[in-house]
């Protein structure tokens, strides 16, 4: 991941977060993360790795360039763009699923929905939002990141909640 990747998710972050954030130097990916086939690293396994890192009342997101999944249903080894606790302290985003010009845009897209899920978003048994233009929607599959604006009215208040300064 290039910083200046890390550095731009960390500025978008600073706009609608009051809290700390760090920014780290790169850690490398663990080989025990990768799927059977070892073409993917397993997201949950990253962010459990992710989690050993981070103390309580902090949290973590790796950004990452590399493909990740996660098992979706019938599928074993889904692919995703990214996957966090909910809740809990740890998450994870990816470049490699997104297209089009403004990649980074959407990269701080997933990083937001991916902390937002640390702070308890789950509002459906998908642990989605219903809401086409809430950040908390699930892409179901496409890359429909364009079409996300903002938080809806039932998922911001609870990022408010826990310290967000949301727009």
């Amino acid at each position: 991941m290039p910083a200046s990747s890390v550095e731009y998710v960390a500025e978008e972050l600073h706009k609608i977060y009051s809290g700390n954030i760090i920014t780290k130097e790169p850690i490398p990916l663990p080989n025990t993360s990768l799927n059977q086939n070892k073409t993917r690293y397993r997201a949950d396994s990253l962010i459990r790795y992710l989690d050993d890192f981070t103390k309580e009342g902090q949290l973590i997101i790796g950004l990452t360039n590399k493909d990740i999944s996660a098992t979706k249903g019938k599928y074993p080894d889904w692919g995703i763009m990214g996957l966090g606790f909910c809740p809990g302290k740890s998450c994870i985003a990816s470049t490699f699923r997104l297209k089009g010009k403004n990649r980074l845009e959407k990269l701080f897209k997933v990083a937001i929905h991916e902390l937002g899920h640390t702070q308890g978003l789950a509002l459906t048994e998908t642990n989605h939002c219903p809401e086409k233009t809430c950040l908390m929607r699930d892409a179901e599959g496409k890359d429909n990141l364009d079409e996300t604006i903002n938080f809806c009215s039932k998922c911001k208040p609870v990022l408010i909640k826990a310290g967000w300064e949301i727009k």
